[in-house]
């Protein structure tokens, strides 16, 4: 399973470490990810994703069918 939000596709970023020598020397970033249960009231459902912490707060606030409609995606773009 690949390391990626299933709302904003955000992924890991690779860059380089450098060191006060100037040492270059690859390194990750990754992302916040949760793995959560969120219940959808429209469809009286529960659904599992995992999702970064950013979008978390977002469908915390605004419900995650209103935040799916917001982004032009459908149920089954995430899920799938």
């Amino acid at each position: 399973m690949s390391r990626t939000c299933k709302l904003t596709n955000k992924k890991p970023l690779v860059g380089n470490k450098v060191s006060h020598a100037k040492n270059h020397s690859k390194m990750r970033q990754q992302p916040n990810l949760q793995l959560k249960r969120i219940y959808i009231p429209e469809q009286d459902r529960w659904v599992r994703l995992r999702l970064s912490t950013r979008a978390l707060r977002t469908v915390s606030k605004k419900g995650l069918m209103p935040y799916l409609k917001s982004q032009g995606l459908t149920l089954k773009d995430v899920i799938a």
